[in-house]
């Protein structure tokens, strides 16, 4: 019997699944408590975490005995892969799992921020009658869809984009313009130059990595189309907030829509609070009850299979 511990939430079923078959410790705050979470890493054969454990340094160097390291979710920026997989751990994301939810975000907040026409409840409930103010929204449907990065989750998105009217077109530095994905999905493959001025919403789907870094800075974001909107679901620190806040003040942009951010949990930021039309959330694109379902019982399963 192995030793399982578990540092973030996890659909309970699936906890189960695995302490039928194995010794699990599960506590979905241990990730707060960073001495006890090194102690009992020294005596897990696995590891599962979500995106605030980091799995490096200290915690890495405890886990001497640990043989894989489970992911609820698919971003791999809180594990040092190489050094995991160089001492013999296998690192495991829940590859496709929370496609759909992090999908549907993207169009449900293309939609609202699009239209600007859902955040007038408490007015027209206090007897105002704001009409002629919410009469100029825009539709999503004949808009273009810019997605940046084409893995599953973009190709997903651009298919839900697709079905509501959108056209789609993508950039994917990893793919060439030929590749048979873009055939597939009927999305055509052009440069990000392309995609800043062609599309009315941008939804970024692309790790962080030196290359992706400030991604969108001032420059980037000036070159996009005016009145665009963009959504980013995939990490921060790929969007310069301070530009982006700039150009939501200034009208350059038609909306933002954030759930991830250079630092997590956000601090107080007075730029954004002043922003109009800009949706913030925290990280929870990927998270809902069916999609939690799906990422647990899918690591929960492969954690098995690995430890077999």
């Amino acid at each position: 019997m192995s030793r399982i511990v578990i540092t973030e939430f996890m659909d309970e079923p699936a906890v189960a699944q695995l302490a039928a078959r194995h010794d699990v410790l599960y506590d979905a705050k241990l990730v707060d408590d960073p001495a006890r979470l090194k102690a009992e890493a020294v005596r897990a054969d696995a590891i599962v975490v979500r995106n605030r454990t980091q799995v490096r340094g200290e915690l890495l160097a405890a886990l001497a005995r640990c043989k894989v390291v489970g992911r609820l979710g698919v971003g791999l920026d809180n594990i040092d892969v190489a050094a995991c997989e160089a001492r013999g751990m296998k690192v495991i994301p829940a590859t496709g799992a929370n496609a759909l939810s992090v999908a549907e975000y993207v169009i449900a907040s293309a939609m609202l921020l699009l239209r600007g026409a859902y955040r007038s409840s408490a007015e027209v409930a206090a007897g105002q009658w704001p009409r002629n103010a919410l009469s100029n929204g825009r539709e999503i449907g004949g808009k273009t869809l810019g997605l940046v990065g084409f893995g599953s989750i973009g190709q997903l998105t651009a298919k839900l984009g697709q079905a509501m009217g959108m056209h789609a077109l993508a950039h994917d530095a990893m793919l060439g313009a030929s590749d048979p994905v873009f055939a597939r999905t009927g999305v055509p493959g052009v440069a990000l130059d392309e995609v800043l001025a062609s599309a009315d919403v941008i939804s970024l789907h692309v790790p962080l990595v030196d290359s992706t870094r400030n991604l969108f800075d001032a420059a980037r974001i000036a070159a996009m189309k005016p009145g665009a909107v963009l959504v980013n679901t995939s990490r921060g620190g790929i969007v310069d907030e301070a530009a982006l806040a700039a150009a939501l003040s200034s009208g350059k942009l038609g909306g933002a829509a954030l759930d991830v951010f250079g630092s997590e949990p956000l601090a107080a930021n007075a730029a954004f609070a002043a922003c109009p039309n800009l949706l913030l959330t925290p990280h929870i694109a990927g998270v809902s009850s069916e999609s939690n379902q799906r990422v647990s019982f899918m690591i929960a399963q492969r954690v098995l299979q690995a430890l077999a």
